[in-house]
């Protein structure tokens, strides 16, 4: 990375590029995408809720919705047999969300 002569420099790790690449190939999914935008509209949603609001299977859903737990950005909350999803409380994720989706949710009442 290279200094963008504004605010210093601009370096990260090879690590560092790896974990941000990775985070934001998850993006790049239609799917988990989808399932993160209702995530944040309306938190702690059931997967049957959010396969429906999404326009996929329940399968399709917990697929998607266990690689979004698995790499940090879900949280998974079990009610006798329902599981329910949100989006864990990470500010770079809500940022992301934010600034790609706007505010909507919230002059409606949705989400947080």
């Amino acid at each position: 990375m290279a200094d963008d002569g504004a605010t210093g420099s601009a370096q990260l790790t090879q690590a560092e590029v790896a974990h941000w690449a990775s985070r934001f190939a998850l993006l790049g999914d239609p799917t988990r995408f989808a399932l993160l935008v209702e995530m944040h509209a309306v938190p702690d949603s059931a997967v049957s809720e959010l396969a429906a609001r999404v326009g996929i299977t329940e399968n399709a859903a917990s697929q998607a919705l266990r690689v979004l737990r698995d790499e940090g950005w879900a949280v998974a909350d079990r009610s006798g047999r329902t599981v329910h999803y949100r989006i864990v409380h990470d500010a770079v994720v809500h940022r992301i969300l934010h600034d790609i989706v706007g505010v909507g949710h919230l002059l409606t009442g949705q989400g947080h």
